[in-house]
């Protein structure tokens, strides 16, 4: 089957590697003029002169990336399957909209406010109580267009830091740690979820993601299939869908974001479980069976950002495995991610820290359950 991705980033040239073996071909269609996904036919199209022709390349379209014009994929669904569905992309990409769909399905968030000046930010502060996590209502990722406030007089920076006409205002949570659900669900409405993962972010961008968790009750897990479930049915979605969540003191979980596509946290599945995140993506679309989504070990996901490490270094840690994308240095950016993978938790965590050692500027990893 011949696939459409929008977007042309590391994400869909992971959706192609995982593709290839299916005997799936691949067409995507860069929007911003600045692809690196270095593998299948890549179109740059950053005035839809090239959506006709993209068009006649594809079966079907998937995307990599949500932050594109929700028109641009209303217009495709008119000529060719998209999952996930121009639907899941309109609400994923505001978040007022995600929250409104939290609360109607009964999934329990922080507290949060709308704003529209900074005068309404400050009054916001004051309501919820500092801190508070100030987010542009759209367009906001890996920590851009955020700020914390640590005291209401902060409001009139923050507002004109962030930039945006309307922010969404959440209350701070008191969280044991932060975690994900990915799940991913086919054309017939089969679901199938992957074990949660602790993820650890540093500012803003996700650095570790461990699966599964050594102390997670398996209810905490049951109740997090039930939320990613009903978004997935409410959305009629076909598709890998994340959600990303808190886990508070007492044991429940509150909603973060959610994301209509492959997701970094997921990334472990591609070294530490039975099929991975790309390929169930692939399956669901296409309809094809999903594939078991249980951890084969205990793996950790080691993301590089800004700078890569020496490689042979790298992969001479045992049942260590090396996904570069094969870009170009920068600070902030992601270059690469290590999978690592262990028999134990313990032994888990101590090729953690020896690769850590080896990244510059990598934080030294620390988790909840150690």
């Amino acid at each position: 089957m011949k696939i459409g991705v929008l977007g042309a980033g590391q994400l869909g040239r992971m959706l192609a590697l995982a593709g290839y073996p299916l005997a799936n071909r691949f067409t995507f269609l860069d929007t911003t003029g600045h692809p690196s996904a270095g593998i299948g036919e890549v179109m740059i199209d950053t005035d839809r002169r090239h959506l006709e022709d993209f068009l006649e390349r594809v079966d079907l379209v998937t995307y990599e990336f949500e932050h594109l014009p929700v028109s641009l994929v209303q217009a495709i669904e008119e000529h060719k399957p998209v999952h996930p569905s121009s639907e899941a992309i309109r609400v994923c990409q505001n978040r007022a909209e995600e929250k409104a769909l939290f609360d109607r399905l009964g999934i329990p968030t922080p507290a949060y406010r709308l704003v529209d000046s900074a005068e309404a930010l400050e009054a916001a502060a004051r309501e919820l109580g500092t801190p508070v996590v100030a987010k542009s209502v759209t367009e906001g990722y890996d920590g851009k267009g955020q700020a914390v406030l640590k005291d209401p007089a902060e409001a009139a920076d923050a507002w004109h830091a962030i930039n945006h006409p309307q922010l969404i205002v959440e209350a701070f949570v008191d969280f044991v740690r932060e975690v994900s659900i990915i799940a991913v669900r086919g054309r017939d409405g089969e679901v199938a979820f992957y074990p949660m993962a602790e993820n650890v972010h540093v500012d803003g961008i996700l650095r570790y993601s461990v699966a599964p968790l050594p102390d997670l009750d398996a209810a905490i897990q049951q109740i997090a299939d039930g939320y990613i479930r009903a978004l997935l049915d409410e959305l009629d979605y076909v598709g890998v869908l994340t959600l990303e969540l808190f886990q508070t003191r007492d044991g429940g979980l509150m909603a973060n974001e959610m994301a209509p596509r492959v997701h970094n946290s997921g990334h472990w599945t591609m070294d530490g479980a039975v099929t991975s995140q790309f390929e169930n993506h692939l399956r669901a679309i296409q309809g094809l069976p999903l594939g078991d989504t249980a951890a084969r070990q205990p793996t950790c996901m080691v993301n590089v950002i800004g700078r890569e490490g020496e490689a042979a270094a790298l992969l001479a840690i045992e049942d260590a495995h090396l996904h570069r994308y094969d870009k170009s240095e920068r600070p902030g950016r992601k270059l690469a991610h290590v999978n690592l993978v262990a028999p134990t938790h313990d032994a888990l965590l101590e090729k953690v820290r020896t690769c850590a050692a080896l990244l510059p500027d990598a934080p030294v990893p620390r988790f909840s359950f150690e």
